[in-house]
Parts: structure tokens; sequence; C-alpha cells
């Protein structure tokens, strides 16, 4: 039996990366999971975390189909890199919105239900929400995820009177397509960041999910308002 036997999950962003290994994951450890994605294809529903309409129709579409929901996962987002002189204030709100409003959408239409079955909310955060960075200009992103960061928090002290516990993971710098475009790239100042882990080696979707598999299940049941840094000890040495 799976630590999330019978649990049904709607996790967001599942087409591939970090979304794609936790849908895969959690039906692993038993879970009944409603994807989600910009991206659609057969195992992933049409979703854009943006749009409020196609938020509401996702949620109510799991509900209907499986009757409940336990697990809210809020993976899917999207960031445009910036420095603050630089940055279009397009690119700032696309940011934000995909990052940040995202997690609210995601929330209120799926809190009903979660309060039916006093279940999880799981978001996903990032080391910059936490610290700054002098070689990626990033404004929005740290901006949107300092924002899920506190989010969560708030999210966990409304849910506590309804059973509902919030956590949120953020991830160091982790290997996925996206990051493996930009941040990871040969010419990116962040190239050789393994160097300065002190574990060691860059994150895999895999370490991320683990904990949300830990955060979804009952072994997590009296942890809530938590943010759970996944990264290898980057954020608590300097340089940051």
């Amino acid at each position: 039996m799976g630590h999330l036997e019978g649990k049904v999950a709607a996790i967001s962003g599942t087409a591939n990366g970090q979304g794609r290994v936790a849908l895969e994951r959690f039906r692993a450890e038993g879970a009944i999971v409603v994807g989600g994605d910009i991206r659609s294809d057969d195992d992933t529903p049409y979703l854009d975390v943006t749009d409020e309409a196609s938020v509401r129709d996702w949620i109510e579409t799991a509900v209907q189909r499986h009757g409940r929901i336990d697990i809210l996962y809020a993976n899917a987002g999207a960031v445009r890199f910036g420095a603050v002189d630089t940055q279009s204030f397009e690119d700032w709100r696309f940011t934000l919105a995909a990052e940040l409003d995202s997690v609210f959408l995601c929330a209120k239409y799926a809190w009903p239900h979660l309060k039916k079955t006093r279940g999880t909310i799981i978001t996903v955060g990032s080391t910059a929400g936490l610290t700054g960075s002098v070689t990626n200009d990033r404004v929005a992103h740290s901006a949107s995820k300092g924002g899920v960061i506190a989010a969560t928090r708030q999210l966990a002290a409304e849910g506590a009177r309804h059973g509902i516990t919030a956590n949120c993971i953020s991830p160091g710098m982790i290997v996925t397509p996206g990051s493996q475009e930009n941040l990871l790239a040969p010419d990116h100042p962040m190239r050789d960041i393994a160097s300065a882990i002190p574990l060691g080696r860059l994150g895999t979707a895999e370490d991320v999910v683990n904990v949300a598999v830990f955060l979804a299940s009952d072994a997590a049941a009296y942890v809530t308002g938590a943010n759970v840094v996944v990264d290898g000890g980057w954020s608590i040495v300097l340089p940051g």
C-alpha cells in the first residue's frame, strides 16, 4: 500500500518537469491524480492557472469525476527573468500571474472541497523567495515566490479551523527542461552553481517530489505553515 492510497490529488503543471514526476509518483503511491497544464495531452487536461474560469472548471471536473479532493498541489508556474530597470511591466505581471495568482486561484476553488475532506495544500516557492541574487536578475520571480511562501502561511492559518493543512516547498537549483534552457545554459553565470552547493550537486525533480509525498501523506498531519527548503544547503552558505 502506498503512502497516498485512495487520496484524490489535483496537481497543476503536469505536462513535464516536476509536475510530471509528481503525477507519476503520486499515482505510484496510490493516489488518484487529476493533472492539468496549459500544454495538454492524453494524461493532462487543459488548464490555464492564470485564468479563473479555467481553474474553476478544472477543480469542479475533478470533484464531479471523483467525488472529492484531498490534496491540492499547486505546482504550475512560469517565469520571465529581468532586472528592475530593464524588465517590462508586461513581464513583471506575467510572472506574478503565473507564479502567485495561480496559487490563489487554485486554493480559492479547491478550498470548499478541502474543507469537506480536511485536506492539504502544497505550494511551490523557491530559494528566490528567501534571498536576493547577484548572479540572476529576477525581481519579479523573487517577489512572486516570496509571496507564495507568505500566502501559504496565511492559508495554514485560515485552514486550521477547518482541518486544512498548507505547506510550501522551496526548491533551489533543480535540473528541469526549463532550468537547462536558461539558468544552467552554457552562457549563464549560474551554470557552475553546483560547486557552491554544500551537497555538491544540483537537485532533481525527484528530490522535490519526495518532500511533496510526505507533506501530502497522513505522516504530515501535524505539519502546517512550513516552508521546506530543498536546495542541498545552498541557501545556508555564502555565496548565496
